[in-house]
């Protein structure tokens, strides 16, 4: 890794973690949007905006000829909670868009420039993963009935998108029921066909699934419905996470399975039923957890070759696939494999590590063009700190290497006195099946500017290593994820690059155990900070919603057989073991980790007398979307860590109240 850069002269002297920063609260969260879910109809390009300032509201645009225009008005908020985190809340094809509002879970449809229309939905129905089919007429996707007092159910329903379609208690006719789990419903596209994914407990879409098919039939202008379907792959006894079919215009279905260890696209010939041949083997991951639905690791192109997204040591590579080969292609830098327009050239979401995000088009080798980026940003080269990928040795008796992104600070106007080390912000991302990558990212660039250091680290569990990587975590989440964050820190330290007297950390969600866990196991930490994170598992095994109801299953064993390790690895148990300051930040609609977990927490701590302050923010759930949210959020964090590490702290900004009582 390289050492320290020396500072230029002409730069002001300041202490690490004290330098003012081009990037304010209010900039990022009200002038930010968010971008997602980039599709293509024609020459016609679409894509989701997520705007703070309009209390989180996601809009569906287009781009047309140059010309962006939102195609729902307000109130409309594109978006779904099927599995609580959504995805996969709109299509297009041939002009007709199919959505979901997330407000009230109802589907609706646009005719080209037409007002929408409402196509279905009931009380308490969910609908995602929209795909169009049979020329358009019907659109299939995934239905969650919530009218029960158990578990919701699943099914892949269909609705008619004719005119005199009747959307008056709708909820759309089911084809598939009976898995606990369904996604990708994808209809062939001589409407022959329909594909889909399926999974039942305890296993999580990325540790086992089925492939299924089934014929389609259907007579004159009647409903679509399948014949018996059967299994592609999944039924064979080897556990394997298939996700991500997708159909090629001569018929044969492309997957993605991790049966190699890695998740490898695979073809399938659904008329014969013959075994699936690879596309072009590779150790790298096409393929992500399918946390949200929607998810777009690879696209077949009319000449018949695949443009995909390879990830290895946890970064995304642009290659396309032809005669059983990968060959690399320049496309800056996609989140997601890019879609394919009509005249030949291509969209996606660009994560540069040098600039925020941007819906952008172009062809390979090419700088591409920039339709709509998240924010101007209003900061100089020097003012961006860039991702250095870090390798560190694993605890004594884990076998294998560490991953993490390490960020130095980076200020184009400051710099610290030379005898000084910065201060150390450790991020642990949710999960914990996720992963760190190396885009830009206002999570990263909030601290490096003002002076901190960061590590954001890709611990065991984590995606883009391959399976066993990711199996790492079985049966141990609470311990292999602290241990390589430690880790992390003491490979750092090792090599001067931080104070180890001054390193806090960080996580949301699962990372939000994580963070707690490590305060309870090691002195390195000065404080920590969970943001609506787990702190009591057995609760979390009897309260959390559907999709991850059995999830601790694999993380921690089953329960309630295994309780007693559910208790031992509960940071609310490990409460007597915390002698640092805690900051909780939690949504009050949070349905994923209920607000309670931050609730018996801080009361624990406090009653140990440990000093810590805990925020509520009404609105939200798990993740923060508005504007007065995100902002106060950054504020109270900063304001946290210069308390702690006694840096000094902004008068004109809200200040934490640490409290042991």
């Amino acid at each position: 890794m390289a050492s320290r850069v020396s500072n230029p002269v002409d730069r002001i002297s300041l202490p690490y973690g004290t330098w003012p920063s081009p990037i304010t609260a209010a900039l990022v969260a009200g002038a930010t949007i968010s971008l997602s879910d980039v599709q293509a109809d024609g020459t016609d390009i679409y894509w989701i905006e997520g705007r703070p300032a309009e209390g989180g509201r996601r809009v569906l645009v287009r781009w047309r000829d140059g010309v962006t225009r939102d195609m729902v008005p307000a109130p409309f908020d594109v978006g779904t909670r099927v599995h609580e985190y959504g995805g996969g809340a709109y299509t297009v094809a041939a002009g007709r868009i199919v959505f979901s509002n997330r407000t009230d879970g109802s589907v609706w449809l646009i005719d080209g420039d037409a007002a929408p229309r409402p196509l279905g939905g009931m009380e308490n129905l969910r609908f995602a993963d929209f795909a169009l089919g049979l020329g358009g007429r019907f659109v299939f996707c995934v239905r969650e009935d919530h009218n029960t007092d158990g578990e919701a159910i699943a099914a892949i329903v269909v609705f008619d998108c004719g005119p005199d379609a009747d959307p008056t208690d709708n909820g759309g006719t089911p084809l598939v029921m009976g898995p606990d789990f369904l996604s990708s419903p994808r209809p062939s596209p001589d409407g022959r066909f329909m594909a889909w994914v399926e999974w039942d407990h305890p296993n999580m879409p990325w540790d086992a699934t089925r492939l299924r098919v089934a014929s389609l039939l259907q007579e004159g202008t009647d409903m679509p419905r399948p014949a018996a379907p059967w299994t592609l792959a999944g039924d064979d006894g080897t556990p394997r996470s298939v996700i991500e079919p997708r159909w090629e215009a001569d018929g044969h279905l492309l997957a993605s399975s991790d049966i190699s260890g890695w998740w490898n696209l695979y073809r399938f010939d659904v008329a014969t039923t013959a075994p699936a041949k690879p596309v072009a083997p590779m150790k790298a991951e096409i393929g992500l957890p399918q946390w949200v639905f929607g998810l777009r690791s690879y696209c077949p192109l009319p000449d018949g070759a695949i443009l995909a997204i390879a990830i290895s040591d946890g970064q995304n590579r642009a290659v396309i696939l032809r005669d059983g080969a990968a060959s690399p292609v320049d496309l800056h830098f996609p989140a997601q494999c890019p879609v394919a327009l009509s005249n030949g050239t291509l969209a996606w979401l660009d994560t540069s590590p040098d600039d925020a995000a941007a819906v952008v088009t172009g062809t390979p080798g090419q700088p591409p063009q920039v339709l709509r980026r998240a924010i101007g940003l209003p900061m100089a080269a020097a003012d961006i700190s860039h991702a250095q990928a870090l390798h560190f040795p694993l605890p004594e008796g884990a076998a294998g290497t560490g991953h993490a992104f390490f960020y130095p600070p980076a200020n184009a106007r400051y710099h610290a006195p030379s005898d000084s080390l910065p201060p150390l912000v450790v991020m642990a991302h949710g999960g914990p099946t996720g992963r760190a990558n190396p885009a830009f990212s206002f999570k990263v660039q909030w601290w490096t500017s003002r002076g901190f250091a960061v590590v954001d680290v890709n611990y065991g569990g984590s995606t883009g290593f391959g399976r066993p990587y990711r199996q790492r975590l079985e049966r141990e989440w609470g311990i292999v994820d602290i241990d390589d964050c430690i880790a992390a820190c003491r490979h750092l330290i090792s090599q001067g690059l931080v104070d180890p007297k001054r390193i806090v950390i960080r996580g949301s969600s699962a990372g939000g155990l994580t963070v707690l866990g490590a305060l309870a196991r090691s002195d390195l930490f000065a404080a920590g900070t969970s943001l609506y994170g787990v702190t009591d598992l057995r609760a979390l095994a009897q309260e959390t919603h559907k999709f991850e109801s059995r999830y601790l299953d694999s993380l921690i064993g089953p329960y309630p057989q295994n309780e007693d390790t559910y208790i031992a690895r509960s940071p609310l148990q490990q409460a007597a073991d915390i002698h640092v300051p805690v900051l909780f930040l939690h949504g009050l609609d949070d349905k994923v980790v209920p607000p309670a977990q931050a609730d018996e927490m801080a009361r624990a701590l406090r009653q140990r007398g440990i000093a810590c302050a805990q925020y509520e923010f009404a609105g939200e759930g798990h993740g923060f979307r508005k504007e007065e949210t995100v902002r106060r959020a950054l504020e109270l964090e900063l304001d946290f860590y210069r308390q702690v590490l006694g840096l000094p702290t902004q008068d004109d900004s809200e200040h934490v109240v640490l409290r042991t009582a």
